[in-house]
């Protein structure tokens, strides 16, 4: 019985790539992926726009596909097909509420992304009530995460960054590398353990909210930990957001040299747009270029990575014994970041910008729900007392430090460049 089941499963790594994929390639093919509005100002447009039949019957269309992907994921992975069942459509109740709420005007002003309420609507439900087993069981953090991070490949273009010049790629690499560097070493020097290092390394250095997802898959890290650090970087945007261009400004930086270090130091795309509407048209265009080019280096990074985390860290007894093989390094490597590269290429080289743009929105949509969808499951098996424990405060300095860091040395190579 047990060698039957075998035949019939696969590793959650290649689960994911092969349903990734899927979910990509019949959007190639005319699959029509629906992408739900979920923005409003007032309570009219709340109810004119979102909570309108046609709108909650595109919600619920969406609901089918990933509810489908689940099932025959879980049953692939040869998991508990029934919790999966039972417990997902909760699960996407709970986060498409936290996706209107992240669709309000006002709180998108202050760029409170969608994964922070479904993270804390989790966590509310885990600390104040009782999450029963049967939820408990349906929870599968890693497998939504990872199926994102697939689709994510799609949108890192390499033809994007090849257009707007090689300043922007430039600045990103020099940053990327600085800080990530500094980042580790000063969490290294406080006591912060590996794992929680690479992850603040690299939330800080390249894009934020994804980058600290990705790391997290290929360090396979401690969801907590994980949560701890999208808290921080979308906490530390918001003030960034308000104040950078006024700095900018009384430091009489020129717009291109403003974008520049908005795109550099700021860790989500959205608070780096937001912040260089504030500031001109010109400012908009080089801090998305810079950001662009950061997440670009997103996949490289993770394949860096993963390769080192491989080698040094992820290995029984026996293999530290001896010398690691590249067949031992191959088992062990998280084949996820095969799928983001591999979906990188194909969208960057094979496909044309026509098919591209027909299907981008789309894949947005559903790659932020499976975002979504993993960090309402973490707040679900997550304690207050687990995220904010007495070592929390480690993390913090090195963030706040970093992020210092980051804005200074991004700044004097912005300038540079770009003056």
């Amino acid at each position: 019985m047990s060698n039957q089941k075998s035949t019939f499963t696969l590793t959650e790594d290649w689960t994911v790539v092969v349903y990734g994929f899927l979910i990509i390639f019949l959007s190639l093919i005319g699959l029509k992926i629906p992408n739900p509005s979920f923005g409003w100002k007032d309570s009219a447009e709340l109810f004119e726009k979102v909570l309108t039949l046609s709108n909650l019957t595109t919600i619920l269309s969406l609901f089918l596909i990933v509810y489908g992907v689940a099932i025959l994921a879980t049953k692939t992975l040869g998991k508990d097909v029934l919790a999966t069942i039972k417990g997902f459509p909760i699960v996407y109740l709970l986060t498409t509420f936290a996706l209107i709420l992240a669709g309000n005007a006002f709180l998108k002003n202050w760029n409170l992304e969608a994964v922070i309420f479904s993270l804390s609507i989790g966590l509310i439900i885990s600390n104040f009530l009782t999450v029963p087993t049967w939820l408990k069981d349906s929870l599968s953090t890693e497998l939504f995460v990872k199926i994102g991070l697939v689709i994510l490949g799609t949108s890192v273009i390499f033809g994007d960054i090849l257009k707007a010049g090689s300043l922007g790629l430039i600045q990103a690499l020099l940053v990327v590398v600085s800080v990530w560097y500094f980042a580790f070493w000063i969490a290294k020097r406080m006591g912060v353990d590996e794992e929680m290092a690479i992850m603040l390394s690299s939330a800080v250095s390249i894009c934020g909210v994804s980058a600290a997802i990705a790391t997290s898959g290929a360090i396979k890290g401690d969801s907590k930990k994980l949560s701890y650090v999208i808290s921080l970087v979308l906490i530390t945007a918001i003030p960034m957001i308000i104040f950078m261009p006024f700095i900018a400004k009384a430091l009489n930086l020129s717009e291109e040299v403003t974008g520049a270090w908005l795109g550099g130091t700021i860790d989500t795309t959205g608070a780096v747009i937001a912040s260089g509407t504030l500031v001109g048209e010109t400012a908009l265009k080089i801090s998305t270029i810079v950001k662009f080019s950061q997440n670009v280096l997103l996949g490289l990074a993770a394949f860096a990575i993963s390769v080192y985390w491989t080698y040094t860290n992820n290995q029984s007894e026996t293999v530290k014994e001896s010398k690691p093989t590249m067949g031992i390094i191959w088992e062990r490597f998280p084949k996820f970041v095969i799928g983001f590269i591999a979906a990188s290429l194909l969208f960057s080289f094979f496909i044309s910008s026509e098919t591209i743009n027909e299907v981008k929105g789309g894949l947005k949509s559903l790659q932020g729900l499976w975002f979504a969808l993993a960090f309402t499951s973490i707040g679900l098996e997550t304690k207050f007392s687990d995220l904010f424990n007495a070592e929390g405060k480690k993390p913090l300095y090195v963030f706040l430090i970093a992020q210092t860091f980051n804005v200074f040395i991004t700044l004097a190579i912005a300038y540079l460049l770009f003056d």
